[in-house]
């Protein structure tokens, strides 16, 4: 659960210092002169900071949500176990949601505090960086709504994570942790009818916001929107997208038994294989389309002034496209962490499944040698695939913004 606290604090941290961000850039250019009274600038501020806000707690969301469906595949054995001995299937999904709000809480409080205490040291400098005396305030009570969402979230993903617990049955008391094999989630026709569903309505929506763009800044929120049901399609449909990519990638590693083992089980256990791409397609296509936003954003605030933006605006708003995407990043750090943890229980869930591998002959060099290409395949393909993702997202939010 350790990493679970660690994706919660981070998650926490970044929303609260996205806030903090945005609020301070309001304040910024609300010292300056020439941008202070722009009501589009205002909007387009006011815009940012809500979409950034919600990007954390779904970026958290999704990363623990992996890793508690990872965790409950691994204490199938035990779940089985007190099955066995009466305990129902809804007391053990209950007893793994109040986990998950635990840690979830821990992570925030934590995440709370060091933002804060590093927002109020930050100010300062950065005021000495933009050469600008803002009368901006850290200690506002929206900062509680970061630690608050990803508590929930938190809670909320833990019992979407759990929900196998459902079917464990005590006669699985005699095995070890069981992933769904491809031949049984091609079974799951809802869920793949939910992932195109949610991917026409993600498009359609992109696509009303690139015309609303047109008229109103606010075409970016239905843009937004947009992105997040498709992007969530991507999620529900990636057992049947990643593996296959993951496959295709693994030709590239060569014929040996090694990498033909690492290719196959891609497409054997399909779950476990998108549960580890998904979460660094996300962190991916965020960084790219958040790099074409901030451009974007840099574009509509020199429009907005009437004119060419002077030497001293270009620097200053060169320091704010760094900083947000230094922000934007966290969410790759997050991914990463979903990534590494989602491995190192992998590792450990599978002892079974590499225990049969070395009686069937192989050494533990080339198991380990396995694992690796198949983290290969996950750090080869999930970026090509979030970039492609980033911008096509990029290019709508444009779109709708300008």
């Amino acid at each position: 659960m350790g990493a679970t606290v660690l994706v919660a604090a981070i998650s926490t941290a970044f929303g609260v210092v996205l806030l903090s961000a945005t609020g301070y850039i309001a304040a910024v250019f609300r010292a300056n002169e020439e941008y202070g009274d722009s009501g589009t600038m205002a909007a387009v501020i006011g815009i940012l900071s809500i979409i950034l806000l919600a990007v954390a707690v779904y970026v958290a969301a999704i990363v623990t949500a992996n890793t508690f469906a990872t965790i409950i595949a691994g204490r199938t054995r035990r779940i089985a176990l007190l099955r066995l001995i009466g305990a129902t299937a809804r007391s053990q999904r209950t007893e793994v949601a109040r986990q998950g709000f635990i840690v979830g809480a821990i992570g925030a409080i934590v995440g709370l505090v060091v933002a804060t205490v590093g927002t109020v040291v930050a100010i300062p400098f950065l005021d000495r960086l933009v050469g600008v005396a803002t009368d901006y305030g850290v200690l506002q009570p929206a900062l509680l709504l970061p630690a608050v969402s990803v508590a929930l979230t938190t809670w909320a993903a833990a019992w979407a994570g759990s929900r196998r617990v459902l079917t464990v049955t005590p006669l699985q008391a005699l095995g070890g942790s069981v992933e769904q094999t491809h031949d049984e989630l091609a079974h799951r026709r809802g869920r793949n009818g939910a992932s195109l569903t949610l991917g026409i309505i993600g498009v359609a929506l992109m696509v009303g916001g690139i015309l609303l763009g047109m008229l109103s800044p606010i075409g970016v929120v239905v843009a937004f929107f947009g992105g997040l049901f498709s992007f969530t399609g991507v999620t529900l449909g990636a057992t049947a997208i990643m593996p296959r990519l993951l496959h295709a990638t693994g030709r590239l590693f060569g014929d040996s038994v090694t990498a033909r083992l690492a290719a196959q089980n891609a497409i054997r256990y399909p779950e476990r294989s998108s549960r580890m791409a998904i979460g660094v397609v996300m962190g991916v296509a965020l960084v790219v389309m958040f790099a074409v936003a901030s451009e974007s954003a840099k574009s509509l605030v020199t429009a907005s002034g009437g004119g060419t933006p002077d030497v001293a605006f270009e620097q200053m708003m060169d320091s704010f496209s760094t900083v947000m995407m230094s922000l934007v990043a966290v969410s790759a750090v997050i991914a990463a962490v979903g990534l590494v943890n989602l491995l190192t229980i992998g590792v450990v869930q599978r002892r079974r499944e590499l225990g049969l591998l070395r009686a069937l002959g192989l050494t533990s060099p080339q198991i380990r040698r396995m694992v690796l290409v198949e983290a290969a395949h996950v750090t080869v393909t999930a970026p090509v695939f979030g970039l492609a993702l980033g911008i096509a997202y990029g290019w709508g939010a444009a779109q709708s913004l300008l």
